[in-house]
């Protein structure tokens, strides 16, 4: 079982200076919502961008978590 703290982690190790937002959707830890902003996004597709936050999350993803709903932004997108 992940805490919204071990996701945002988890994104933020693997995306050096993204701010990362998550949210625990049920209760239950094991569906998200993660909102992750940076300037790594830039000139990626929205596929790209999602990639990136499944290899965050790695093995957790289908294990721990069942369930993620990912927005991803650079800075000027907002």
């Amino acid at each position: 079982m992940l805490s919204t703290q071990d996701v945002r982690a988890l994104v933020e190790r693997a995306i050096p200076g993204a701010r990362v937002e998550v949210t625990d959707l049920t209760g239950t830890s094991d569906h998200f919502h993660i909102l992750a902003v940076s300037d790594a996004f830039e000139g990626r597709s929205t596929m790209e961008r999602h990639r990136m936050i499944h290899r965050a999350l790695g093995e957790h993803l289908t294990r721990a978590i069942h369930a993620v709903d990912i927005k991803t932004r650079t800075p000027a997108e907002l």
